[in-house]
């Protein structure tokens, strides 16, 4: 299989490690997880990460009560930590080179984030795991994901999530919703689809950064993806938007 892109950024959701427990990190998923990413190192893609933190504390949740704002965010970043270095070990388990950056200052377990190391990992072939998002509260991982992409000039967003794609409603409530092959971001905005944030959204649109949405439980659908397959998913581009039934 030949790649369709250089360098990537491949969004997963803290969720994404929980596999079929209600809270926590299935290493046997971090595993499965890792051997998908191996397969596209094994191309010579150049690989970054960022991965929420959703399955331990999200600030924005009920979980969070009635703390400050700014404190349940920070505590979801440590989240994010925690679930790069189990990223990281499952990797290094299988004999891909990792590196994890950390946008807040832990240095027994992460880089910090500092661009021009980041981009000198990922064109010796390490994989980058990016942590702690933005390092800001008030900002989503979605957010970390394209803010990292663009530093790095990655080519594409790649957004792992459980649906295969982005519907036009809810498609585990409303089975009349219609599969988007391609939407353009500006539909995305206006329809509200609740792809990535807003304000991520608006930061690719600047930046003509292409996102592609698809589920992770499908086995190969990261390969895939890589290599251009448009069908396993949804396209989000300047494009006009096509359905799907």
């Amino acid at each position: 299989m030949k790649p369709a892109y250089k360098r990537i950024l491949l969004k997963l959701s803290g969720e994404a490690l929980m596999g079929v427990q209600n809270y926590g990190i299935d290493t046997n998923v971090a595993e499965a997880v890792a051997q998908e990413i191996k397969a596209v190192y094994e191309l010579g893609v150049e690989i970054a990460v960022v991965v929420g933190g959703g399955n331990i504390f999200r600030g924005v949740s009920k979980s969070a009560g009635n703390m400050d704002r700014a404190a349940a965010d920070y505590i979801g970043m440590l989240a994010t930590v925690m679930n790069a270095v189990v990223l990281q070990d499952a990797l290094e388990q299988i004999g891909v080179i990792t590196r994890v950056s950390s946008a807040i200052d832990i240095p027994q377990l992460a880089e910090p984030f500092i661009r021009r190391r980041a981009v000198r990992h990922l064109e010796k072939k390490r994989v980058v795991i990016f942590a702690a998002g933005t390092g800001n509260p008030f900002f989503t991982t979605d957010s970390a994901a394209a803010l990292r992409a663009l530093e790095i000039k990655a080519q594409v967003i790649f957004k792992a999530t459980k649906v295969n794609g982005i519907y036009s409603a809810d498609p585990m409530i409303f089975l009349e919703a219609e599969k988007y092959d391609k939407i353009t971001y500006q539909e995305v905005l206006e329809k509200q689809l609740k792809v990535m944030d807003a304000s991520a959204i608006s930061l690719c649109m600047d930046n003509n950064l292409p996102i592609m949405v698809f589920n992770m439980k499908e086995s190969g659908n990261i390969l895939k993806a890589v290599c251009g397959d448009l069908t396993i998913g949804t396209l989000v581009t300047v494009g006009k938007n096509k359905k799907t039934a």
